[in-house]
């Protein structure tokens, strides 16, 4: 057929239409024509082109500026997309919804074998809860439940149910659609046989690593249990002193036929060792004879891989390694393992400072340099000093830390300073050594002590107590001070149960005109006692006694005082206690202290910490428990990784003159 030239919007449209007028024809294609039908009947008005009659015939012709005809009825209705349709889907039934809709699901038949580990890992891999709440197609809600029957049929296979099956449907219902995954669990799989190829090397070890693994035949097929197994027979075969242990991965043969599987697991132990001796390539760090006494093993104990874990914690721990590897190697005597340990260096210079405010101390700075292993091994010197508004200090200190043995500090320091409180004034120049076990966060400990000497010459301002007249003293002391600490708390920085004990003794002697001798003690104890999730009571108690000398005799810098955050919150700092005819408090030869606090979580990492402090100082040396002054307040708590942050606010509740009104405490960790 001839067609004028048109634009081509109408060109489509002539081309459509011949389309459609040709509908007819094809379906008569077997019927004869007749001569009338070979010429359409149209008015004649329509087959001019130039505006003549055409002849009968002549071929017609379109005119591009005529509007189509009405197109003819084919005798199939036109889809309605909003009307469902029901279909089936491997062989179940559902709804289509050709619209977007949100859906809801849930699961049939697995509920007396799906626990919460089930579920929560169900949940966390399922496509529908994925996409629950969001508008989805019929198409979209259809392929999601496979996903989710395929993931459902592995789950319950790695409990032991081979046989499982799911099915899937979706209805409507509620004005939404309904996914339901309907599982057929089946038989639950058992284990015929456990093989443990080479286990029995371990000789009389053998039965003890079965028992490690914990999978026996007639067991269930339970993939979770299987590698939970493996994973604790690998950790302990070498902590039972086979450094040179193999564990394969397990093979699990199914038979459908029986309803149960073999396990097949190829285990090697190796030979049994003991330690043998540290090497180290040289380095500027420290020697394999220290590395040696940082560890808590010895040459000879059976090889134990925990141990050898904790050796790395502790190399890192010192601060002068910034990479370790730690490997056992065949030692030089048969029944040995040697441990070969290579060790990168880490930057050993540290500047550090310190800028401070406290009420009744002012404010306070503190600067320092350290090498960190000016003497190796692990031997620092420290110069300080501090500058601040009641405070001016400076220092040398020589630190040894893993002296000899673990944990184990030696310290060696000269230190002149010059102190104003409220109380006294001294200037003071001292020599100090310790020998201490110390502990922290890394590796707390049970027991801690120390052992220590100073000599210390000190010119001293106080008043005499009689007439309130000023006076200065030079006092010479010896003193060894001792202590001995139990912590069977379950954090240092923030225990939550448990109690600590704690007892220091230093046998002194003064000279000040005359010598003399006199001796302090102080007991410490503290409990802490979870009431639930979110609070935790506490409690402390001090007490304190100085035998042997007159109040007035012995230097003030060395006498009891109480108040501050430390102490009685609410008040200054050293300013409870009796007081000489200026106000100013003056120390005593007792004291006593008690604190309960309620440590309260309460919303994400900050907490609250309503508190109640009482404490007094006494001039007799026998602790008392009259005249205590009160403090109360409220603290706030953000709880880091590395500690809380404390920040409390207290008032006292019978104050003397001159006492403040609020007190602010800022430190880490808990007040006690």
């Amino acid at each position: 057929m001839w067609v004028p030239f048109a634009p081509p919007e109408r060109l489509a449209c002539a081309m459509a239409s011949c389309i459609m007028l040709m509908a007819p024809v094809i379906a008569h294609a077997q019927t004869a024509p007749s001569p009338a039908a070979d010429r359409p009947n149209l008015p004649p008005e329509q087959l001019s082109t130039n505006g003549q009659r055409a002849e009968a015939n002549d071929q017609p012709v379109l005119d591009p500026g005529s509007p189509l005809a009405p197109m003819n009825d084919i005798g199939v209705a036109w889809p309605d997309l909003a009307i469902d349709e029901t279909s089936k889907v491997d062989g179940q039934t559902r709804t289509e919804i050709a619209e977007m809709s949100r859906y809801s699901y849930r699961i049939e038949g697995i509920e007396d074998v799906a626990d919460a580990l089930f579920n929560a890992r169900f949940e966390a891999l399922s496509t529908l809860r994925a996409h629950q709440g969001e508008p989805a197609n019929a198409a979209q809600i259809d392929r999601r439940a496979r996903e989710d029957s395929a993931l459902l049929t592995t789950l319950l296979r790695g409990l032991g149910y081979y046989d499982a099956r799911v099915r899937t449907s979706v209805v409507s219902g509620n004005g939404q659609p309904d996914v339901i995954l309907t599982a057929s669990i089946g038989t639950l799989y058992r284990l015929k046989a456990v093989d443990l190829d080479g286990l029995a090397a371990a000789g009389d070890k053998t039965g003890t690593f079965r028992e490690d693994l914990n999978i026996n035949p007639d067991d269930p097929v339970n993939a979770d249990k299987i590698v939970a197994g493996e994973d604790a027979l690998r950790l302990a075969i070498p902590r039972a002193g086979f450094p040179f242990a193999t564990v394969g991965q397990s093979e699990i043969v199914v038979d459908h036929a029986t309803k149960t599987a073999t396990l097949t697991l190829d285990v090697a132990p190796g030979g049994l060792r003991h330690f043998g001796q540290v090497t180290t390539p040289a380095n500027r760090i420290f020697d394999a004879r220290h590395i040696q006494d940082i560890a808590r093993f010895r040459p000879g104990d059976l090889y134990d891989s925990t141990a050898i874990e904790d050796l790395r914690r502790a190399i890192v721990q010192t601060g002068l390694v910034s990479a370790v590897e730690i490997d056992p190697v065949d030692g030089r005597t048969a029944g040995t393992v040697d441990i070969a340990v290579k060790m990168e260096p880490a930057p050993v210079h540290t500047i550090a400072g310190e800028l401070g405010y406290g009420t009744g101390e002012g404010f306070r700075g503190e600067v320092s340099w350290t090498h960190r292993n000016l003497f190796p091994p692990e031997g620092a010197l420290t110069v300080r000093g501090v500058l601040g508004t009641q405070e001016q200090s400076g220092g040398v200190i020589f630190r040894r830390n893993n002296f000899n043995g673990r944990d184990r500090v030696l310290t060696a320091q000269v230190n002149a300073s010059n102190v104003r409180r409220i109380a006294y004034q001294a200037t003071t120049f001292s020599i100090s050594g310790s020998l201490e076990r110390q502990t922290n966060i890394f590796f707390q400990k049970a027991w801690t002590w120390s052992l220590g000497g100073e000599l210390a010459a000190s010119d001293e301002r106080d008043v005499i107590l009689a007439t309130g007249d000023p006076r200065r003293r030079t006092f010479f002391v010896g003193a060894l001070p001792t202590s001995l600490n139990y912590d069977g708390s379950d954090d240092l920085l923030n225990p939550t149960k448990g109690f600590r004990l704690g007892v220091r003794l230093s046998p002194e002697v003064s000279l000040q005109g005359s010598a003399f001798g006199y001796a302090r003690v102080q007991f410490d104890a503290s409990g802490y006692r979870t009431v639930n999730s979110r609070l935790v009571l506490a409690g402390r108690v001090r007490l304190g006694t100085i035998v042997g000398a007159p109040r007035d005799a012995i230097a003030p810098s060395r006498r009891f005082y109480a108040g501050g955050g430390a102490s009685i919150r609410g008040y200054g700092y050293q300013g409870i206690g009796p007081r000489d005819p200026n106000n100013d408090p003056i120390g005593g030869r007792s004291l006593t202290e008690f604190s309960v606090e309620a440590r309260i979580k309460a919303f994400g990492n900050f907490g609250v910490v309503p508190f109640f402090d009482a404490g007094n100082i006494y001039t007799d040396p026998l602790p008392r428990f009259t005249g205590l002054q009160y403090g109360a307040g409220v603290g706030l708590r953000y709880y880091s990784n590395f500690g809380p942050i404390r920040i409390d606010v207290g008032t006292p509740l019978n104050p003397k003159p001159g006492d403040p009104r609020v007190a602010v405490y800022v430190s880490l960790g808990q007040a006690f």
